[in-house]
């Protein structure tokens, strides 16, 4: 497990961006494999990570003309073109500014006509794409991932999930403060999904009000009722976080992981050109 701590979220988000960015330069095709297959999520933990990829494809410095993408969840029974929905979400944030081929981009259905095959075919379409090579993911303030609220199983997969009262509660402030509005169930990709993916899971964790989720994450035992500690057993799970959300952390081993920087810089800044300037 890797724990790449930097200044703030921007520095973060930038960080993060030039690690995939590097994945997908350094993917090399197969016979059994020609694209590289990302996991993404929404939410606030992710925008400034696809704003730098945005601006990375802009610049020439990557492509997703061989990139399949698969998304985390979206919410049940709302209209694919509602502004709240998770598909216009990823448009409007970071598909449509890519070059990325429609076909290869994957979202769940939440009006398919039968939810329970659609889960079932989710599944079956990122085993068909070869699984996934990198997942980026957030969490909530609770140390869930994706839909996986605290008491998920860690063994589950693409499913049907009924959202917590909380959680519900919380999204109200996205659909004019009126909880009648919110969905209350969404398809969601399991635990073990995001566990299974082939080579990194990237949880971008910023801000004190998750410090205590990154806590849990790293400092405590695995456990069912805090999802994200599952990555604690991925054999290649990088934790990227800014200086507030260590609040929590002793101090060893924020101490021990600020130690580990320069080798962790090392994964993302050979390959970007010198002459790149942060915005």
């Amino acid at each position: 497990m890797r724990l790449v701590i930097l200044d703030d979220y921007d520095k973060a988000s930038l960080w993060a961006a030039k690690y995939i960015m590097n994945a997908i330069n350094g993917f090399k095709p197969s016979q059994t494999k020609s694209n590289f297959v990302l996991g993404l999520p929404t939410g606030s933990s992710p925008l400034g990570t696809y704003k730098y990829l945005i601006q990375f494809f802009k610049e020439g410095m990557v492509s997703f003309k061989n990139v399949i993408t698969f998304n985390m969840d979206e919410y049940v029974g709302l209209p694919r073109d509602h502004c709240q929905s998770y598909h216009t979400y990823m448009w409007d944030n970071f598909f449509k500014h890519i070059d990325i081929n429609p076909a290869n981009v994957h979202i769940p259905d939440g009006n398919a006509p039968d939810l329970i095959v659609e889960c079932n075919n989710y599944e079956k379409a990122i085993d068909q794409a070869g699984g996934i090579d990198l997942f980026l993911g957030g969490i909530g303030t609770d140390g869930h991932i994706a839909f996986n609220e605290p008491g998920s199983s860690l063994a589950s997969k693409t499913r049907l999930k009924s959202l917590a009262a909380d959680t519900i509660a919380s999204n109200a402030r996205f659909f004019e403060g009126d909880i009648q509005k919110v969905p209350k169930m969404a398809i969601t990709v399991g635990v073990k999904t995001v566990m299974s993916a082939n080579e990194v899971v990237m949880i971008i964790i910023c801000g004190g009000h998750k410090s205590f989720a990154l806590h849990m994450a790293i400092e405590e035992g695995v456990s069912h009722m805090w999802t994200v500690s599952a990555f604690q057993q991925h054999p290649r799970c990088t934790f990227v976080v800014d200086e507030d959300a260590t609040l929590e952390l002793k101090v060893k081993t924020v101490k021990y992981f600020k130690g580990l920087m320069e080798v962790h810089n090392k994964l993302v800044e050979p390959r970007v050109p010198s002459s790149f300037t942060a915005p």
